[in-house]
């Protein structure tokens, strides 16, 4: 079965980095397009960052442009998230996800409902 692992997250003081990683597993991980979405408390859960199939196209939220780095090893089966310069309201559970659609508009990228399988999170807390 498809499962996605996440790891990496800590806590972190503010200007901190972190790298999360999200191992994949069940699934021809070069197929498949990932994102990173995060859920604060009391928040919706939002878009982040997502990688294309060939990890040639990447496309982040505003909040996190210059900041986050989305990558991802094929070979690996691994997507990652390098986060700098965190700030206190980076603070979330970080969830990997991945999609087997092609994206004719682009836009949907931005949207859970287009992920096929989620990772179970990983804590991110920024401290000031």
């Amino acid at each position: 079965q498809v499962q996605l692992v996440e790891s990496g997250g800590g806590l972190v003081q503010a200007g901190g980095s972190l790298r999360l990683s999200c191992a994949a597993s069940g699934l021809t991980f070069s197929t498949y397009t990932m994102g990173w979405f995060r859920q604060a408390p009391g928040n919706e859960r939002e878009f982040v960052a997502v990688i294309s199939w060939s990890g040639r196209t990447t496309y982040y939220t505003d909040s996190v442009k210059g900041r986050f780095t989305i990558s991802r090893d094929n070979a690996k089966n691994m997507a990652y998230m390098q986060m700098n310069t965190l700030k206190p309201e980076d603070t979330a559970v970080y969830y990997c996800a991945a999609s087997r659609r092609v994206f004719r508009d682009v836009a949907d990228r931005r949207l859970q409902d287009s992920y096929d399988y989620w990772g179970q999170g990983t804590q991110v807390t920024v401290s000031s």
